[in-house]
């Protein structure tokens, strides 16, 4: 009778995690792995951005890499990369920790420092260079001499503007991230410390930047990707000068493509910046992958 009354076994219900997944996926493929695939064939192509396009070899290739102006264009775009990242992360994290506060008041300079990056990188870079203008500028109005300079005339001077305007734009993000991250930290560590007498520089040396870890690793690797792709911005404030002083890699492509009309190059320059971007990402993932994927375990 036992036999006669048990139910059968009931089939596992197939996992609906692959299509939930599969939009993304799709948008993925459309938007990111095609468009690559084709600047990678076109790199190796000749084609005036109208004609025809003819296979053309390595010839684009060697144009890019025996130009004398790619080492020059790739040492300014490590160097945009490296000093906004140094500018960035300590205020992004300085900034998140103090608007993690539950003050009303935090809360709403948090949304006051959000709204840069609700604005346009060219918007903002057509203000401030309106702003930085010598004659008709804001130092000019206010009869500054400080701020009369020919900021945008100087190498240095025009190499520290797009840093700081690039600083003041995506800081309200990174910050956004870091407030997040410190939301996150149990508050019962801070607890312990205040207990054991520790001061707030102590619990935010001890607890806070460790407990940031992988906090600053998404952030760094965010900042560094995205400088890669810094444009719009230097292209309205400098146009890559004064010279050579803020030609980045990006502008390199703008003018390969669009002004000189050789798409293979451009097309070859954009693959050095994904490369680039790419071994960066690894780079940093790597330093702690590991540690964050066996966290994330222990945390399951």
């Amino acid at each position: 009778m036992s036999a006669l009354t048990s139910h059968p076994p009931r089939r596992q219900p197939r996992s609906i995690l692959p299509w939930l997944a599969a939009p993304a996926l799709v948008v993925f493929v459309c938007f990111a792995v095609i468009p690559l695939v084709g600047v990678f064939v076109l790199s190796f192509t000749t084609w005036d951005g109208i004609g025809a396009i003819h296979a053309s070899g390595l010839t684009s290739w060697r144009t890019v890499l025996t130009n004398p102006g790619l080492p020059h264009a790739l040492w300014v775009t490590f160097l945009v990369m490296i000093v906004s990242w140094a500018v960035q992360t300590p205020l992004s994290i300085l900034l998140g920790t103090f608007l993690a506060g539950r003050q009303r008041y935090r809360a709403v300079l948090g949304v006051v420092y959000f709204v840069p990056l609700l604005l346009s990188s060219a918007a903002i870079a057509v203000a401030y260079k309106a702003l930085l203008d010598p004659n008709f500028g804001l130092g000019a109005g206010l009869k500054i001499k400080v701020l009369s300079q020919d900021w945008l005339g100087r190498p240095g001077l025009a190499f520290g503007v797009i840093v700081f305007v690039v600083s003041w734009q995506f800081i309200p993000f990174h910050s956004l991230i870091y407030q997040g991250g410190v939301q996150q930290i149990p508050k019962s560590l801070y607890e312990a410390a205040q207990l054991d007498g520790a001061g707030r520089i102590r619990q935010f040396s001890s607890i806070t930047l460790p407990q940031l870890k992988y906090t600053i690793i998404t952030s760094s690797t965010l900042m560094v990707v995205g400088s890669l792709t810094f444009f719009d911005l230097i292209w309205v404030l400098t146009e890559g000068g004064p010279g050579d002083a803020t030609r980045v890699l990006a502008l390199d492509m703008y003018k390969q493509g669009w002004r000189a009309s050789q798409m293979g190059p451009a097309s070859a320059i954009a693959v050095i910046l994904v490369l680039v971007g790419l071994a960066l990402a690894l780079l940093l993932r790597r330093l702690g992958g590991r540690d964050a994927g066996e966290s994330q375990l222990e945390g399951a």
